[in-house]
């Protein structure tokens, strides 16, 4: 069986216009362990820091809500990583649609069959979902729907913005993998197929050579239920791969936002964001 291991180095730089006086955030940046990923280091380094606790949400992500009082110009995070990622099976579907119709499930799964304000179906894309319906499973809807949603939308940076929801994208035919996310559970959603949201990093080379390093990015993909949860990259439309590091799971984006918080100061002057990946192993 393939795997591959990777340290992940994400910094982020925060510069503000003059002094803040305090700041409280929540950062959501240590990979998870789960079938196919062993998380086997991470830290997390704040300067300045002053105090942090660690738990896991609702999703199963782990946070750490961290303060740093006292006077500062610049706030600094860096979140380090060493994964182990190993191939998974896909299931084979044994009860396709009729499985999303069991009581136990639609119960169990309430919450990711529900529409939130950022995966509202507008009427021409449920109209796209509803023809996918005809699909013999789940998993094959959605990747016509992907598809569906690849002839409508185009990858374009700056298009949108992190707030915005499936039905600006969608009106826009424009956005990133946020958007492209949103966008198909939306409407795989709109025809009771359960559907996460998935926020984490990739590598943009393939298949790095042992000791190689490249730049790698902030992602997001979707898992549907089909039997078992399977991921696929909508955004890129491919399975999701050895190159793809999981860091939390949730209904959409506001789920498993990896920084968020709270500070007593003035605007907010730049911010820079680094992600690299080395291969390990």
């Amino acid at each position: 069986m393939s795997s591959r291991r990777h340290r992940v180095t994400h910094r982020s730089t925060m510069r503000y216009q003059g002094e803040v006086v305090a700041s409280h955030n929540e950062l959501r940046m240590t990979p998870l362990t789960d079938a196919g990923q062993t998380t086997l280091e991470a830290r997390i380094r704040i300067r300045p820091h002053s105090w942090s606790n660690v738990y896991t949400d609702h999703w199963g992500t782990s946070v750490m809500a961290v303060e740093s009082q006292g006077a500062h110009e610049v706030l600094e995070i860096e979140a380090i990583s060493t994964v182990e990622r190993t191939e998974v099976v896909a299931e084979a579907s044994a009860s396709g649609w009729d499985s999303l119709a069991e009581p136990g499930i639609c119960d169990r799964l309430s919450e990711l069959l529900a529409p939130t304000p950022r995966t509202q179906a507008s009427p021409d894309l449920a109209e796209i979902a509803r023809a996918a319906r005809d699909e013999p499973t789940p998993r094959a809807a959605a990747q016509a729907i992907s598809a569906k949603v690849h002839e409508r939308m185009r990858y374009s940076e700056g298009a949108t913005q992190v707030s915005s929801t499936a039905e600006d994208a969608w009106s826009t035919g424009q956005g990133v993998c946020q958007d492209f996310a949103h966008v198909t559970l939306a409407a795989l959603r709109s025809i009771g197929v359960p559907a996460r949201y998935v926020s984490g990093y990739v590598a943009r080379q393939p298949d790095l050579q042992r000791g190689q390093s490249c730049p790698g990015d902030s992602h997001a993909w979707i898992e549907i239920w089909d039997g078992a949860w399977l991921p696929y990259d909508p955004t890129h439309l491919a399975p999701v791969g050895l190159d793809h590091v999981v860091v939390g799971r949730g209904r959409d984006y506001d789920d498993v936002a990896p920084f968020r918080g709270m500070y007593a100061g003035p605007e907010l002057a730049d911010l820079d964001v680094e992600i690299t990946f080395t291969r390990v192993s």
